[in-house]
Formats: C-alpha cells, structure tokens, sequence
C-alpha cells in the first residue's frame, strides 16, 4: 500500500469521523469524551492555521489516517510544536502512523520550529511509545496516574520531546 498524505479538508470529514470515533470511543490513547459527537470532534481537529490537519491516503483514496500539527502553546511558546495522531484499526501495523510522524516532523522541521512536544502519550500505547523512540523523540517525563484506562486502570501519561534545533524562536 502507498500512503499519500495531503492537507485535510472540511469534505473530507465524513472519512475522517469513522477513524476518529474508532480511536475515541476504544477508550485507550485519547482523552477525549467517548460521546464526542461528530461535530465536536471536527472542531477539535480540523486544524486552522497556524496549524494544518492532514490525512494518510491509501491507494484507492480511502482515509487511513489522519494527524494535525501546530505550535504547542501560543505566545512565547509558539515556538515548539506538537501533534496528534489516529490511524483507523484496518491500516495499523502498515505504515501509517510512521508516515504521518514523518510528515509531522517535517512539517515543523520546514517552518523552523525549534523543537515538538507531544503532551500526553498513554505509556501502556508500545506502538506509539515505540514510533515516536524510533523518531528521536525521549521521554522528558511522565505524570502519574493521568489517564484512566478501561482496561490497565490508571496510567501514566507521558510528554514526549524531539529537538529539532534548525530554526529561530518565532514570534
């Protein structure tokens, strides 16, 4: 399968809600409401600039995934990104999610972001604990007990840090 990633679009919400719902109502990576409704999840999403929302498109155009990107913090944090991932339960093991942190990581790289935060990776999600190792990204530190897990009970939450070091602080 090749994955093509392009910016999302408001059309294509009605590929990216099934992969959302998927992820959000499993419970197990998102802090998300488990009732989030379809609009509310495309309000939380559908990046706008500075940002950008993308989706992982497979060879028969079908959404796979999908990601967004921005800085983390507004003000004089603006100059550190971060990002967010879901990938529907069909394409993972196939690519997906490295693709999309790829881009991600590229994407911040091109705009001169100094470095990418991840806030809150569940420690019990090995694939993703294990991508973002496999992207330079360390485990600056963990709060305990943060997420309520339906199956692992309470568990950590990791921030996860990539310096990137090629741009300047913005601003």
């Amino acid at each position: 399968m090749t994955i093509h990633i392009r910016t999302a679009t408001a059309q294509d919400w009605p590929q990216i809600w099934p992969v959302v719902a998927e992820v959000v109502r499993a419970g197990e990576t998102y802090a998300y409401p488990l009732d989030l409704t379809s609009e509310q999840a495309q309000q939380l999403w559908l990046e706008g600039p500075p940002g950008e929302s993308v989706v992982a498109v497979d060879d028969d155009g079908t959404i796979v995934g999908t990601a967004r990107m921005g800085p983390n913090r507004p003000g004089h944090g603006d100059h550190v990104g971060t990002g967010s991932f879901m990938v529907a339960g069909s394409a993972r093991g196939l690519g997906v999610g490295r693709a999309l942190g790829e881009h991600v990581v590229a994407w911040h790289r091109e705009r001169g972001f100094h470095a990418i935060q991840f806030n809150a990776v569940v420690e019990t999600n090995a694939a993703a604990v294990a991508l973002w190792r496999s992207l330079g990204f360390e485990v600056v530190g963990t709060v305990p007990e943060a997420f309520r897990h339906p199956t692992h009970g309470l568990v950590g939450l990791h921030v996860m840090h990539l310096p990137l070091r090629t741009g300047r602080a913005q601003g």
